[in-house]
């Protein structure tokens, strides 16, 4: 008889021969950064999560580094908006304000800086707008000039989270052009039209002011497709690639591993927090048991990067671990 059991018999064993582990290293923290001053507002729809004036930012920006988190994305909230999202290639907008003092404060931790319209337009769409339809090429400086402004302010990474055809190549020429050829673009290469994006979207306050983002996220049945997509950021000079969510596109993220040698990340988006989040609350499951096992998954379908709201607990208990 085969006895694979002999493998589990202890913690030493079980240890031993582990496929899969998390490191504090595989996480990036999202962060929320708006306009204004004193201000630490919680997500009600994201609980534990909270959106931070740059004055108040300082201590989460303690929990990071205490935790040993090596890298945020960072989302900026601005108070004015408007057709053109002018506040998101401002060079003193919040979210490049927001870069310099973090660098200043904290040089060693990797900054990674969204870049999209959609926090700063005042119909919350990715893009401009013309008679109700998103244009892909009026777009793109626009979407250039905020990488470049925030590359200056000391972001170490882009992640143009748009979905505009040809954004990676256009933004890569932009950065060379601009003396920004060190600073990486990270693509959410395969970002879907998801329900799980629902709680952001009060973090952001970033929902669309009519219709919805189908006609340039992905659709949630397409598989080949996302292939291709992220067969383009590779083209086009991507440095890592993304897939958007990540629990319910496991078999997306195991396919994308298999077709390339790219860093590869994953975005556990808001839903898939706050659904975890809101069971453990209630009591009807572990949280660690279940969050741990989630990154696992993650990290088994070949995520070299995660992105995820739980990383600070998650870093707390790896550390406990030890």
């Amino acid at each position: 008889m085969i006895r694979l059991r002999r493998l589990r018999e202890n913690e030493v064993l079980r240890n031993m021969v582990r496929e899969t582990q998390i490191s504090k290293s595989d996480l990036v923290y999202p962060v929320f950064i708006k306009e204004g001053t004193n201000e630490k507002n919680p997500v009600d729809s994201m609980p534990g999560i909270y959106q931070y004036t740059l004055d108040r930012f300082d201590e989460e920006l303690e929990r990071i580094q205490a935790a040993g988190i090596p890298a945020i994305l960072i989302f900026g909230i601005p108070e004015h908006k408007d057709e053109c999202g002018s506040g998101a290639y401002d060079e003193n907008g919040i979210t490049q304000r927001a870069v310099r003092e973090i660098k200043k404060k904290a040089p060693e931790l990797l900054i990674i800086a969204d870049v999209c319209l959609c926090e700063y337009t005042s119909h919350g769409h990715c893009g401009l707008v013309q008679d109700g339809k998103i244009l892909n090429d009026e777009t793109l400086p626009l979407l250039a000039k905020m990488a470049v402004t925030l590359a200056k302010a000391g972001a170490d990474m882009i992640a143009p989270s748009d979905m505009m055809d040809g954004h990676i190549a256009y933004l890569r020429k932009a950065l060379d052009e601009n003396g920004c050829v060190d600073t990486l673009l990270m693509g959410y290469s395969a970002k879907f039209a998801s329900g799980y994006y629902s709680p952001f979207r009060d973090a952001a306050h970033s929902a669309p002011a009519f219709g919805d983002r189908r006609t340039y996220q992905m659709d949630p049945a397409n598989g080949r497709e996302a292939l291709r997509e992220c067969e383009a950021d590779i083209e086009e000079g991507a440095d890592i690639i993304m897939v958007k969510p990540a629990l319910a596109y496991l078999d997306i993220v195991k396919a994308v591993r298999g077709e390339t040698k790219h860093p590869l990340a994953v975005y556990n988006v808001s839903g898939e927090y706050s659904m975890v989040k809101a069971a453990a609350i209630n009591g009807w499951i572990d949280e660690k048991r279940i969050v741990m096992e989630n990154m696992i998954a993650m990290k088994r379908a070949g995520a070299d990067i995660i992105i995820t709201y739980h990383a600070l607990d998650v870093a707390r208990w790896l550390q406990d671990e030890q």
